[in-house]
């Protein structure tokens, strides 16, 4: 896996400390939210130290996607094919949660190495959860297959409300994104950010990388999709995936970057706001000491003036 969001890591830390720990058998009761509304809960018990209990509550998602018994189109398939048996899905899942698991510890790989890459799996939930979907119609890609749907619009959640767009056909796949933000100054470091991220894709050294395009208006694959939807304040970008995008091992890294674009762009949004903010803080401070260094030393005036004029006397005045 690329580099994990903060969440994951969190969510990462809490089962490599139970792991390492697992002998203390220590109650476990957790509850935290990500950033984009996906809530997560972890339990376990001092009985069965090496059970714990993960639901997992996913972004309300809007009217025009398809979920099946409250999970995206191929979620459980892809938890199993990801996860094996060190996972089980209970069904129903808890109040409140669209996805409850239970993790046996005790099935986790004897290797070091190898127990740390399923405990990373398990800690991108909710990249394999929610980027189901886009994985079942990436794989056709990469084998060419017929698809049903080649030429048509389908919408996968990826934000409370929010969709992104899939346009499916043989020989390559269309990816276009409407970025929203709800802060005026997101959205005009966002907008800025992204054209010089398609800027970037034109160099040399990114031939390979999936073509990239950015407009302030919907590209002609969303003429049929929902008004709705259409609307965002930082423009559509648009990948175009092909079949060696996704060959092999490069599915996963694919997948794991379309599912958290959003969340990517977020992230370099903010570090560029709390830079400039940084920034002008440092500018603001030299001023305040160039200002400082400008201001006259009342002491040092006190001695000039002490030392360019005497005050006479009237008796000294008649000596002279």
């Amino acid at each position: 896996m690329i580099l994990l969001q903060s969440q994951s890591r969190y969510l990462l830390q809490i089962l490599t400390n139970r792991v390492q720990n697992i002998a203390k058998g220590v109650e476990l009761d957790c509850h935290w939210v990500e950033f984009d509304d996906v809530r997560y809960h972890i339990q376990a018990s001092i009985k069965n130290p090496h059970l714990l209990h993960l639901s997992v509550s996913l972004p309300t998602p809007p009217p025009e996607t398809v979920f099946s018994n409250g999970l995206p189109i191929g979620a459980i398939e892809a938890i199993k094919a990801t996860f094996g048996t060190v996972v089980q899905i209970l069904d129903p899942p808890r109040d409140g949660f669209n996805l409850t698991v239970k993790l046996n510890l005790s099935k986790l790989p004897p290797n070091e190495e190898n127990k740390q890459a399923v405990l990373v799996k398990i800690a991108c939930i909710r990249e394999v959860v929610m980027g189901a979907p886009l994985r079942v119609i990436l794989k056709r890609l990469a084998s060419r297959s017929t698809l049903s749907n080649a030429g048509m619009i389908v919408p996968l959640v990826h934000r409370p409300y929010e969709s992104f767009f899939l346009v499916p056909q043989v020989e390559k796949v269309t990816v276009v994104f409407p970025m929203r933000f709800n802060d005026s100054i997101d959205t005009v470091l966002a907008a800025s950010f992204l054209q010089e991220f398609v800027e970037a894709r034109r160099t040399a050294g990114l031939n390979n990388a999936p073509s990239c395009l950015w407009s302030s208006l919907p590209p002609n694959e969303l003429k049929e999709a929902p008004e709705h939807a259409l609307s965002a304040n930082a423009g559509f970008v648009s990948f175009v995936i092909y079949p060696r995008h996704v060959d092999g091992k490069k599915l996963d890294k694919t997948v794991w970057s379309l599912s958290t674009f959003h969340a990517y762009v977020n992230y370099h949004v903010k570090c560029s706001e709390g830079f400039m903010h940084t920034r002008m803080r440092r500018r603001v401070e030299s001023l305040i000491q160039a200002l400082d260094r400008a201001k006259p030393d009342e002491n040092a005036n006190m001695v000039a003036e002490s030392k360019s004029f005497k005050r006479l006397s009237i008796e000294d005045n008649s000596h002279s």
